[in-house]
């Protein structure tokens, strides 16, 4: 007596690895792409966070006001760079107001409270600027206090 090979699949030999090729690239490519562009977004919000927090770090401890200028520039400049981003100028909102409201010159006095926003846009990776239009806009606020007792220069 032969024995057979009977029963179902009886002729489907390696197809099992075919099919978890074929089942791990429907699942794996776009989940690992989903990975990709949700930690490009995340990258550019704590960029844009902590470049905010610089620059609003640097104004309230500048000596003066021409210093502070510079120093706002050069902080949120190098917090971006760091990040691989390209540098955006700060804006001064007044203190609870949204990073839409319009700009105002922050004084550098004892006591001031404003607002420092740093807005960039992403885009995100492989998808043509046609396809994703302007992007996806990430914003950072820091507010700044500046100190009730400090020794400031002329603003």
């Amino acid at each position: 007596m032969t024995a057979e090979r009977g029963g179902f699949g009886a002729d489907d030999d390696g197809s099992a690895i075919i099919e978890f090729v074929f089942v791990a690239l429907v699942i794996m490519v776009p989940l690992v792409y989903l990975l990709v562009a949700v930690a490009t977004v995340q990258r550019a919000q704590v960029a844009v966070a902590n470049a905010a927090r610089d620059a609003g770090r640097a104004y309230a401890t500048a000596g003066s006001g021409a210093q502070a200028g510079v120093r706002v520039t050069a902080a949120s400049r190098l917090a971006l760079r760091n990040a691989g981003l390209e540098p955006a100028a700060p804006r001064f909102v007044p203190a609870g107001a949204s990073c839409a409201a319009a700009a105002i010159t922050p004084k550098l006095a004892p006591g001031s409270v404003f607002t420092v926003c740093v807005t960039r846009r992403v885009e995100l990776p492989a998808i043509p600027s046609l396809v994703q239009g302007r992007g996806i806009t990430v914003t950072g606020r820091y507010t700044v206090h500046v100190d009730d007792y400090a020794d400031v220069g002329a603003p």
